[in-house]
């Protein structure tokens, strides 16, 4: 069974620090990576989390501010609707597709303003009923990460898009590791398999792993969808860059992704193009042990085994056996 084209995310997330021009900078990055969508994360920071929240231990580590609250750090990673909307066009004009992440029920609203087809649903809201209910209800793709769930919370979820109106073939839902990094050892690749046989769904992966090792597996287990983070430098300050992809990263990433469906094929258990040619060198045909004169009887003691593989096939050898020869062969000759 053949598989359609990895669709491959560049996830920028918040690695623009805020920063517009840096933003754009990641966009080239991505369209000159190869990638299939670069994204974002729109949110409004009063209806996200409420002001004292402390940060998690992965943005503690990667933080100037160790006091700061995550309120005052997403407040100074949001972007405004012009930025974004300066952002959208400028992704089109590389030639990529523009997806975000909304984070609030008033950030859905604004990506169906903004002519969005495509909702990619992030790991702490899938379970979140208002949100996944007016997700659900658009009918439009879905994609759904799943970390820090179990395979329960991950079936309820789908069943609220499913009832809210989603066509099945219309969600991928990406296993994920909330961690970053995440540990290598903690991945559990399987578990997506685990996810497509039970919930009889497109799968993929979202990685928060250090290198590409882990998206790579991923494809050749079956991922439809591969989402990585990148950042223009690991040693800028913010919550996700040291568990980011650099730009060379990210090239080498898509690239290995390219090779590994190349490599996949359609499942079809056939000779390739270039075996068909081989095939006559390396197999081998009966043939005349010794000098045969006509009228003898072939055995074991007069016939053999070697290549090329142009004469009878071995596979015939209990038939030729006892064979009366019909001419005269010379040694090595085919029978």
């Amino acid at each position: 069974m053949g598989r359609d084209k990895v669709f491959i995310i560049a996830e920028a997330g918040v690695n623009h620090n805020g920063e517009l021009a840096v933003a754009k900078q990641l966009i080239d990055v991505a369209a000159d990576a190869g990638v299939d969508a670069v994204k974002f994360q729109l949110y409004r920071t009063e209806e996200l989390v409420v002001a004292q929240v402390p940060k998690a231990d992965y943005q503690i580590r990667n933080a100037k501010d160790k006091t700061e609250t995550q309120f005052a750090m997403l407040k100074k990673l949001e972007f405004n609707n012009e930025q974004f909307s300066e952002l959208i066009q400028y992704t089109k004009l590389k030639g990529i597709q523009f997806l975000c992440s909304a984070f609030d029920l008033n950030s859905i609203d604004r990506l169906i303003q903004w002519g969005l087809t495509t909702f990619k649903i992030p790991s702490g809201e899938i379970d979140n009923l208002p949100y996944l209910r007016k997700i659900g209800k658009l009918n439009q793709r879905v994609i759904l990460s799943t970390g820090m769930s179990s395979l329960t919370e991950v079936e309820q979820a789908l069943n609220i898009l499913l009832t809210s109106g989603t066509q099945r073939n219309n969600i991928t839902i990406l296993h994920c590791t909330t961690e970053y990094p995440a540990p290598i050892n903690e991945i559990n690749l399987k578990a997506m398999v685990t996810i497509r046989e039970t919930c009889n769904i497109a799968v993929g992966y979202s990685d928060h792993t250090l290198g590409i090792e882990a998206a790579i597996a991923a494809v050749a287990l079956g991922a439809m969808i591969i989402e990585k983070h990148f950042t223009l430098d690991k040693t800028m300050l913010g919550p996700d860059h040291q568990a980011s992809l650099i730009p060379s990263e990210l090239k080498e990433m898509v690239s290995c992704i390219r090779n590994i469906e190349l490599a996949l094929g359609d499942g079809i258990k056939v000779p390739s193009q270039t075996e068909i040619r081989n095939r006559d060198i390396a197999r081998k045909s009966i043939v005349a042990k010794r000098k045969i004169m006509m009228g003898e009887i072939f055995t074991e003691d007069n016939l053999a085994i070697k290549r090329a593989g142009k004469g009878t096939s071995p596979m015939m050898w209990d038939a030729v056996m006892g064979q009366v020869a019909q001419q005269n062969y010379s040694q090595d000759d085919l029978i």
